[in-house]
């Protein structure tokens, strides 16, 4: 524990130094200029081996530059900023005595020093610092956790697919580090794709770890089972054991999830409770995906029907969360409206038709998480083989 005394005058140093000394504070470093201490705290800054410093002892009247500049200096440095700086004065100036605690001094203590005032403000100084700094580690540790916690989401979503016969890609805008948006595709074989949307109830960590664990059981869902209808009961039947009977609102969330089969040109699907999303098919005429069940885990049992779509030559497909519709305008059903209209033109990325829908500026610091899917799909070229 280290105290640095600051005072122009070696008298007073040698004091509260013995007044310290004699209470077991040994460690005390006296100084006689605002110089003396920038420059102890510089070195201290450099030095890894050195001891942090854990109050400063200011006095207010020095020459060149005096306690109050020196304590503006510190408080606006961000390492120093926490130290507790306790002025020591002889004036009896309030205007003064007020401009110190206002530019950041935690206490003050008048001249000529009485010992038992001095030590009750050095202990109560001293005990707020430590609750500081045990509150600094532990938003450290937090804050290590959540940026383990965001690469290990981040590395369950799905790269890009880019083949002969489907491109899959996605513009992902989390409002948080952790987020409660998901996607994920997966090759079922050689004509046949999976692909869901989701978006938890809620975002940040509590939503951020339920897709995680929805995640982990829709990879072996889709591994398993593959048809929506029995992916999606699947999922509701893992979110129903979630549930809690002392929480009054369950915990569900909102997807869409496709069979992409483009050798027998079929798009199978299921909406559960999600925002429309839309199929451009053979650029001819949009279908919007809005059938199929409710939110998943909102109730124990959901009935729930797929939807077949047919196309011949190709299939260009927009899916998003309710985070880009509110960003685009407040009014849910215009924005809805307008990813349709844009739906009639061909995109070749996501990231160019979000910028269609949203402004640059407006595509961070939002309320709640982004994301915006765009799939196109080609029909499989069949060779008919003569003998």
């Amino acid at each position: 524990m280290t105290i640095l005394l600051v005072d122009d005058n070696k008298v007073n140093l040698f004091v509260i130094e013995k007044i310290l000394n004699s209470e077991g504070y040994n460690d005390c470093v006296s100084l006689t200029s605002a110089k003396e201490l920038f420059d102890y705290l510089q070195l201290e800054a450099s030095n890894s081996f050195s001891k942090h410093v854990d109050l400063i002892l200011l006095d207010i009247m020095m020459p060149e530059i005096d306690g109050l500049e020196a304590c503006r200096v510190i408080k606006a440095n961000e390492r120093y900023k926490d130290i507790p700086i306790i002025f020591v004065t002889a004036l009896d100036d309030k205007n003064k005595l007020a401009e110190a605690l206002d530019i950041g001094g935690m206490d003050y203590i008048t001249k000529p020093i009485d010992k038992v005032e001095l030590l009750a403000r050095i202990r109560v100084a001293l005990r707020l610092k430590a609750e500081l700094d045990w509150h600094t580690q532990h938003e450290k540790k937090i804050q290590y956790e959540l940026d383990l916690a965001t690469n290990v989401q981040r590395s369950l979503l799905s790269p890009p697919i880019k083949e002969k016969n489907i491109q899959v890609e996605v513009s992902y805008l989390p409002s948080f580090n952790l987020a409660g948006d998901m996607y994920y595709w997966h090759k079922i074989n050689d004509h046949r794709y999976a692909v869901i949307l989701l978006d938890m109830m809620g975002h940040g960590i509590s939503a951020s770890l339920l897709c995680m664990f929805i995640s982990s059981v829709l990879r072996e869902a889709i591994k398993q089972i593959v048809d929506p209808v029995d992916v999606v009961n699947e999922l509701n039947r893992y979110m129903a054991q979630l549930h809690n009977e002392k929480e009054s609102i369950p915990y569900y969330f909102t997807a869409i999830y496709l069979v992409i089969d483009t050798e027998m040109k079929t798009i199978e699907y299921v909406n559960a409770g999600h925002p429309h999303g839309y199929v451009t098919i053979d650029e001819e005429h949009i279908v919007p995906l809005n059938q199929g069940s409710c939110a998943i885990g909102f109730f124990e049992e959901i009935k729930v029907e797929k939807q077949i779509i047919h196309y011949q030559k190709e299939a260009q497909i927009i899916l998003f969360t309710d985070g880009l519709l509110e960003a685009i305008t407040p009014d849910e059903f215009e924005a809805e409206e307008r990813i349709r209209t844009l739906s009639e033109r061909k995109w070749s990325t996501s990231q160019l038709l979000l910028d269609e829908l949203l402004p640059k500026e407006n595509q961070t610091n939002q309320p709640d998480d982004m994301c915006l899917v765009l799939l196109k799909v080609q029909a499989n070229e069949k060779t008919d083989t003569h003998f």
